[in-house]
């Protein structure tokens, strides 16, 4: 993979948790920024912190030689009118391009449970063929509003919510239009869901535009599951880290991307709680560990 087509960057989710609050509440924006670029990486994804002026983000990022990659879009094609979710969409797309990204991470929240104290496995949604047509079909929708300004809509299958396994990822995108949408790939979700991330990245790899590189502590997964948690009581836990500090082999999945020919943004993306997991420890971890093994 070449430095001038793949780009590297990290999410906030490490120093202030959108889910949790709580999780890294103390840890300001500038903070966050700051040592972003100091472990060395170019890009962010967007957090709850993050100024809402495209014009002082920017200036902000841009004293620190950051810019924006994507940020998260929570859909609810399912259980909510079209014209409601795509009216959210635009006002996120415009967002999006003023302050640099050109690629949207759209995840359908109708049913999900990812935010509820429920348990991740036992009480996960599954859609109806209805809400499947109604997801499918809005995706595609949202995908040409995206194109309409040069960007790219992707889709993140997460924990606790309709899309997580590789079924329902082989059913998204086969009832999808590959030039409207394409596929987020995050390792640490597909190894939390129990599915095979390989065989999923060498399925799907002409349709994956952008990469979560998410690790994975399996002790944990195995009490989460076997005690019954919710997706976040497992956060909270320590479920996931930073590449190079779990259970998962990157190097495949950087050699798949590079016959591949990827070209885009691969994001260090591991929440954790930044009182037991120092963020800057963990992404200058983090970035030595892609440094070594994809040689970026």
């Amino acid at each position: 993979m070449k430095e001038k087509t793949v780009r590297l960057a990290i999410a906030p989710i490490a120093w202030t948790n959108d889910d949790l609050p709580e999780l890294g509440g103390e840890n300001t924006f500038e903070q966050c920024v700051s040592e972003m670029a100091l472990a060395g990486f170019e890009g962010s994804e967007v957090g709850n912190k993050y100024p809402k002026d495209p014009r002082v983000l920017n200036k902000a990022l841009g004293l620190r030689g950051l810019t924006i990659c994507n940020a998260w879009f929570s859909s609810f094609l399912t259980t909510k009118p079209y014209r409601e979710v795509e009216a959210d969409f635009i006002k996120h797309r415009d967002f999006l391009h003023a302050v640099g990204a050109r690629v949207i991470g759209a995840a359908e929240q109708g049913h999900s449970i990812q935010g509820q104290s429920l348990p991740v496995f036992d009480r996960k949604p599954t859609f109806t063929d209805e809400e499947w047509e109604k997801l499918c079909e809005g995706l595609d929708k949202l995908g040409k509003l995206a194109a309409a300004r040069g960007m790219k809509l992707t889709y993140h299958h997460h924990m606790g919510t309709g899309v997580q396994t590789a079924a329902e990822i082989d059913r998204l995108m086969e009832n999808t239009d590959e030039a409207k949408l394409g596929l987020l790939y995050d390792t640490g979700h597909l190894v939390f869901a129990g599915e095979d991330h390989l065989a999923v990245l060498n399925k799907w790899i002409k349709r994956i535009r952008h990469v979560h590189l998410k690790d994975l502590r399996p002790a944990i997964r195995k009490k989460a599951i076997a005690e019954k948690w919710s997706f976040l009581q497992a956060v909270k836990s320590g479920v996931f880290t930073v590449p190079g500090d779990g259970s998962i082999d990157f190097v495949p999945v950087f050699a798949a991307l590079k016959k591949a020919k990827y070209e885009g943004w691969m994001v260090v993306e591991a929440e954790q709680d930044p009182a037991k997991a120092n963020p800057l420890e963990y992404a200058i971890k983090a970035r030595s560990y892609i440094r070594e093994k994809a040689k970026l």
